[in-house]
């Protein structure tokens, strides 16, 4: 229970006042300090911060600066929409150029397809190309050579390239064929031959606009065929890179899709059966975009949604996770009825009260067999129009009639698939692809729209890019059926985030503004905080504007409005999140943005107001620029402090280096070569830079220089700028700057722009931390302030300057300005004492009274107890929980709560899971004995992962295997972020933290013009009172629930287009089945050699991981 005295408990009065009274009346002449008294020492301490500012600070100094230099520079005002419309512009023109090329390769595919002529009796040495697989080279821990397949491809030399950021070689094109698919069959040696003929096109292509990256064209077959060519990378032994299952790839070879899937977990369903469907539907959802919607069931007697979700939900990589665990946890029971499961699908796709795609309408249904064709369902559901089609799979090895399978996919607008075993899971789950491409390509040019997609991780190593793609069709006439409705693949060509990024502003926007994009989704293409740790190569990168920034209803709104393609400005008051997540400030931030022409991106631009106008320098004196540009050399480091250089690219031919000095010894060589004005250098980036050495270095002479600073207790005095100078005086003192060196990403810079007075922050400690004894023990507190300067009206903030104090030091002052005594004192301390009664203070009675300052973080930064000197610097309740709960429950913080989704993360250990790879059915002794499995296709599945284990030599070792479905080393996943910051209150406040016989009362007070609250308490007298800590640190988490969010999705739009029907569209091929099967006697047989086989396979691998 918390008791607060004056307006803070009006409803006891008396029993305030009693403990009020007994309080501060003490015993033996102590008293606690009354309120007024803590006011006047926070007054002093206030005071004394204000001195050492204004003394040492240097902001009088560097306005005075400013205003004498006032003709080497020019204010410029940063127009928003001005800027905004620029920026779409640029893009837009960029990627127009990009979509020019893509359309020449659409259509010269187009071409060379249909006047290719096939090859029934073509051989593979018949075919010339670079297979980028030969000179893959596949990492082997156990330093075994890998027998290498025999391969004809052909023999290149390859060069770096920086734009590829890999050896490319640009007169050849180079293909990849997925691991399961024979490269030496007809269909693959005919897709080699004809695709052969883009090279030309692709070279050409180049020619016209070297900016080119890759240029891909992605076959329905599986075949990839890219340029310039380069080696393949693959991320493990098994390389299970497939293009139809590339987010680009999908996106652009069939319209968004609505799909519900039903599983079948009748009784007869078990075993290796059931697996063969989990793992299935779990490939299935992989072929999934977040332009589409999903959900899944399972029947037997009836049908019940497998998760949490009720209804369909976007296919986003959440929302699939969620279903993925659940389908693990499907069980066999009950009998078929299939009309139960394909009404629960019908209804789904009937619900109009949820957000859908809207567009393809699909059931995808995974059983063992049946009898039941459930006619009457798809008459009253389905017929005549036959809007959503149905899609059959029958899994596993069994005698049923597949006749009814094969009717219901045939009779809506579908196709039938077997998988048989594990091998033909793959394959078989992404061939409908092909059906929902018939509209597309039999919509003809209408349909030949270019997509952009959402950001992606390039399997190449290009980094994050956005691909713009074109569907391919076949145009080849069938005899008798006429127009061919079969998609080929898919163009793509790539853009690499860095070059949208090279044509936005950034220096002039200051280090809070910034400028991002957002797609239809609302995720975001281009953010400051959009920064991946650990990419899945088979997901995109889904950011959503709204978590990579803190959520608030204006920002919901500016979203939709972007989503929707319109135009707009709005300034708002918004809560920012410090650049080491910290902090919270809160903040004034103007919105502008306006859609980006001919995508579906729109583009935004934040600024705060003090960033509307920015300092351009001019400094055509060349004998000004080199006496500026002499303080940079480290021989004038001792007299005017040493110098740090923001690592910007000011000029082409600046060699970077992560070692600062080394990069300014870099800069100061170039610069010896070249001029400010060189085309090979920046000139707006290099002439800032040379005014603000300037500027500081005047600085250090009006006010740093023939400074005692230790007497004051000061370590370093600093002084940063736009321009991207940071000088720290004196130089022996930046051997311990610990700062970003470039200003723009440092906490301290950006929160002393957004922050009004002097802004403290002491060297953060986590909670476990522990000084050693050969740590230093000099802790410095870095104390900053933006300088605001006003020209002509303009006000803007170019710098912000501060000094670093000694802790030690500055704890003494603390306790002499919060204590009865004055430094000027003569007469010392008033001791209290039975004979001389006299309030308590932080110096003398430091036994009994605990006084600390904390920042608006909530962390420590002065304690006038000893033993907390070491945990400067740590979230306070790891130093004191009962009182940081007690300024948080009486609202002196208050607590946001957010999500990261962008971390990585070592993976869970699951304690039952065993050494073989987990895409394999191991059976139990149990399985083996029962007559049933040897009867049943599971030898028969065995049989051909041996064979595949034979063919590619590794296939069944478990280590360094990443597939979908395994968990890498290290994973990415979800962290939680807490951050404190004061709540509105300004005044002061007294209170009980009342814990029977130990009860604590504490006086809590802002300390004006800084971010600090001072805090004076009782010291605890015993354990009772102990309240459980406030978790500040960030904490791994499975995010918001998933199962809440989707009832309140967030707004959206899918693709303007949808091709989900044609009348001319023929439905006559819709699968037959598979025409071998496998006789028992087979399987028998086969079950005696596996039995005879695997023990001895199994011991030849067991010692390399199995």
């Amino acid at each position: 229970m918390m008791m607060v005295l004056g307006t803070r408990c009006p409803l006891l009065p008396l029993l305030c006042l009693i403990q009020t009274g007994l309080l501060l009346s003490g015993t033996d002449g102590f008293s606690f300090p009354q309120q007024h008294t803590m006011q006047f020492w926070a007054k002093r301490l206030e005071h004394e911060f204000e001195q050492v500012m204004r003394n040492f600070g240097g902001v009088q100094q560097l306005r005075g600066l400013y205003r004498d230099k006032r003709n080497l520079f020019q204010v410029e005002e940063n127009v928003p929409r001005k800027l905004v419309e620029k920026v779409a512009g640029d893009i837009e023109t960029l990627l127009a150029k990009k979509v020019r090329a893509l359309k020449r390769l659409a259509d010269a595919a187009e071409k060379f397809q249909k006047a290719h002529r096939w090859q029934d009796n073509i051989r593979e040495e018949d075919i010339e190309y670079y297979d980028s697989k030969a000179d893959t080279e596949y990492d082997d821990p156990e330093g075994e050579e890998e027998t290498r397949e025999i391969t004809h491809s052909l023999k290149l030399d390859f060069t770096d390239d920086p734009n590829f950021r890999t050896k490319v070689n640009y007169s050849y094109t180079a293909v990849q064929i997925p691991t399961d698919i024979y490269k030496g069959s007809t269909v693959i040696l005919n897709e080699l031959n004809w695709t052969d003929a883009l090279e030309d096109v692709f070279i050409q292509n180049r020619q016209e606009d070297p900016t080119l990256l890759w240029q891909v064209f992605g076959s329905a077959t599986g075949v990839t065929r890219y340029y310039p060519a380069t080696p393949w990378r693959a991320p493990s032994k098994i390389d299970l890179y497939d293009v139809r299952r590339r987010p680009w790839y999908i996106q652009g070879a069939s319209s968004p899709k609505d799909m519900v899937i039903i599983v079948d977990v009748s009784g007869s369903v078990s075993g290796l059966t059931l697996k063969l469907m989990k793992t299935s539907v779990m490939e299935m959802l992989d072929t999934l975009s977040d332009d589409d919607y999903v959900t899944v069931a399972s029947f037997h007697e009836k049908a019940e949604p497998v998760s949490c979700f009720r209804q369909l939900v976007q296919a986003n990589v959440r929302n699939k996770k969620v279903i993925k665990e659940a389908v693990q946890d499907m069980v066999a029971r009950g009998t078929t009825d299939y009309k139960a499961g394909f009404e629960y699908a019908f209804s789904q796709l009937q619900n109009t009260n949820v957000t859908r795609a809207n567009c393809n309408k699909m059931i995808m249904m995974f059983t063992d067999g049946g009898e039941d064709r459930v006619q009457d369902v798809f008459e009253k559901y389905n017929w005549p129009n036959k809007t959503v089609r149905v899609f059959t799979f029958s899994v596993g090895q069994h005698n049923y009639d597949v006749t009814p399978l094969q009717w219901m996919a045939c009779a809506n607008k579908g196709y039938y698939f077997e998988i048989p075993s594990i091998g033909a899971i793959r394959i078989n789950t992404q061939e409908y692809l092909d059906v929902l491409g018939r509209p597309m390509v039999l919509a003809g040019n209408e349909a030949k729209q270019v997509q952009w997609t959402n950001v992606y991780q390039d399997a190449l190593g290009l980094g994050l890019v956005v691909t713009g793609t074109l569907p391919v069709f076949n145009l080849t006439e069938d005899p008798g059926s006429g127009k061919n409705q079969l998609i080929l693949g898919v163009m793509g060509i790539d853009v690499a985030l860095d070059d949208i990024h090279r044509l936005m502003p950034r220096y002039s926007l200051g280090a809070n503004g910034y400028m991002f994009a957002i797609d239809l989704n609302g995720y975001v293409l281009l953010h400051p905080n959009l920064k991946p740790q650990i990419i899945n190569f088979q997901e995109p990168v889904t950011l959503d504007f709204l978590d990579a920034e803190l959520e608030d209803e204006n920002k919901e709104e500016i979203r939709r409005n972007m989503i929707d393609g319109k135009g707009g400005h709005q300034l708002i008051r918004t809560l920012v999140k410090s650049l080491d997540e910290r902090y919270i400030d809160e903040a004034e931030r103007t919105y502008t943005w306006a859609p980006i022409h001919s995508t579906n991106y729109s583009l935004g631009l934040v600024l705060p107001l003090y960033s509307s106008y920015y300092l351009r320098a001019n400094l055509s004196d060349q004998i000004l620029q080199v006496q500026y540009f002499e303080s940079l050399m480290p021989n004038h480091f001792e007299s005017d402090g040493r110098v740090f250089l923001a690592p910007r690219k000011y000029c082409r031919d600046l060699e970077q280096s992560e070692n600062n000095t080394e990069f300014l010894l870099n800069f100061i060589s170039l610069m010896e070569k070249v001029t400010p004005d060189s085309k090979l250098c920046d000139s707006f980036l290099l002439h800032n830079l040379i005014l603000d050495t300037g500027i500081t270095r005047d600085l250090a002479d009006r006010a740093w220089k023939d400074k005692d600073l230790l007497t004051h207790g000061l370590l370093a005095v600093f002084a940063a700028t736009d321009g991207g100078i940071t000088r720290v005086f004196p130089n022996k003192a930046a051997d311990d700057w610990m700062e970003d060196m470039e200003p723009h990403n440092s906490t301290y810079y950006r929160r002393s722009l957004d922050n009004k007075g002097y802004i403290f922050r002491a060297p953060y400690r986590e909670s476990g931390y522990h000084p050693t004894e050969l740590e230093n023990n000099t802790v410095g507190i870095l104390v900053s302030t933006a300088v605001e300067i006003e020209i002509e009206g303009k006000r803007l903030k170019p710098a912000v300057v501060g000094v670093k104090l000694d802790l030690e030091s500055w704890v003494e002052k603390f306790k002499v300005l919060a204590s009865n005594q004055s430094v000027n004192n003569p007469q010392g301390p008033r001791k209290c004492s039975p004979t001389a009664s006299c309030e308590m203070d932080c110096d003398v009675n430091n036994e009994d009274l605990l006084c600390v300052l904390i920042d608006d973080g909530g962390f420590l930064v002065m304690s006038n107890q000893q033993d907390q000197w070491s945990q400067v610097g740590k979230f306070f309740s790891e130093v004191d929980p009962n009182l940081m709960s007690a300024l948080y429950n009486n609202s002196f913080f208050a607590r946001k709560e957010s999500y990261d989704y962008q971390s990585v993360c070592a993976p869970k250990t699951e304690s039952n899971k065993g050494a073989a790879p987990r895409g394999i059915f191991v059976p139990t002794i149990a399985d083996i004995l029962n007559l049933a499995w040897l009867s049943s296709a599971a030898a028969w599945s065995l049989f051909q992962h041996l064979l595949l284990s034979f063919t590619y030599g590794s296939w069944m070792q478990a280590d360094d295997v990443t597939a979908e479905n395994m968990e890498p080393r290290e994973a990415s996943c979800i962290m939680k972020q807490t951050q404190y910051y004061f709540s509105t209150i300004n005044s002061t406040y007294s209170a009980v933290i009342d814990c029977g016989p130990c009860s604590r009362y504490f006086h809590a007070q802002r300390i004006s013009n800084t971010n600090l609250l001072f805090v004076v308490a009782e010291k605890m007298l015993c354990s009772q009172c102990d309240s459980m800590k406030l978790d500040q640190a960030e904490t791994r988490s499975e995010g918001p629930e998933q199962c809440e969010l989707v009832q309140m999705p967030r707004y959206r739009k899918g693709p303007h287009v949808c091709f989900d029907y044609n009348v001319m569209e023929d439905t006559s091929d819709c699968g037959r089945g598979n025409l071998f099967r496998p006789s028992w006697l087979l399987l028998a047989l086969l079950q005696v050699l596996l039995l005879c086989v695997i023990p001895s396979f199994s011991n030849s691998t067991s010692n390399r991981g199995l």
